[in-house]
């Protein structure tokens, strides 16, 4: 039977791109799971990137995730351009593959997380923008997750197939030997 493609392997980092801070999140391609990991808290270019430089540095990203902001109806708007821009400038000082993926409502849901697990709103504030990195990875990782199930299954239909092909060709080589052997009608 042939066997799935291997699920790629590696570290990602995500961001949840702000003109303030810059939430990051780490996560395992292969485990598919997102945690936050620290807020960037400056608004300099130089010690953005100096940060970023840094985490890549520690964790060794295979690649990187940048939350893509849209309006609820899906268009783009001012920061959408903003992170576009980012994603770019993370390809290149990097070197990595930059991923999008859909950041709508990872704020509001990070706040209510937040709120859930009883931080008060100062506590809150300073994790804020990390939760949100991680909900937009794992977002990335479930969103891609669904097209690994698509292409599973459709090696798993192959093999079926092949299988049945085949098991119809041995009742058809067994039905030939049978009828070869001087059945008496």
């Amino acid at each position: 039977m042939p066997e799935a493609a291997a699920r790629p392997r590696g570290t990602v980092l995500a961001f949840d791109f702000g003109e303030k801070r810059i939430g990051v999140a780490v996560g395992d391609r292969q485990l598919r799971q997102a945690h936050p990991l620290t807020t960037i808290d400056a608004e300099a270019s130089n010690a953005r990137f100096a940060a970023i430089a840094a985490l890549i540095a520690e964790w060794q990203p295979d690649s990187l995730v940048v939350g893509q902001p849209l309006a609820l109806d899906g268009t783009p708007h001012a920061m959408t351009a903003r992170c576009a821009r980012f994603a770019n400038q993370l390809r290149g000082r990097f070197g990595l593959v930059v991923e999008h993926a859909d950041e709508r409502l990872t704020s509001a849901d990070a706040a209510a997380r937040l709120r859930a697990a009883g931080h008060g709103a100062r506590q809150a504030r300073r994790h804020l923008d990390a939760v949100a990195a991680q909900l937009i990875l794992q977002g990335h990782f479930d969103a891609t997750a669904e097209g690994d199930h698509a292409a599973r299954w459709a090696v798993v239909k192959e093999s079926s197939r092949a299988g049945r092909d085949a098991g119809r060709e041995r009742a058809n080589d067994e039905t030939d030997q049978m009828d070869g052997r001087g059945v008496s009608e």
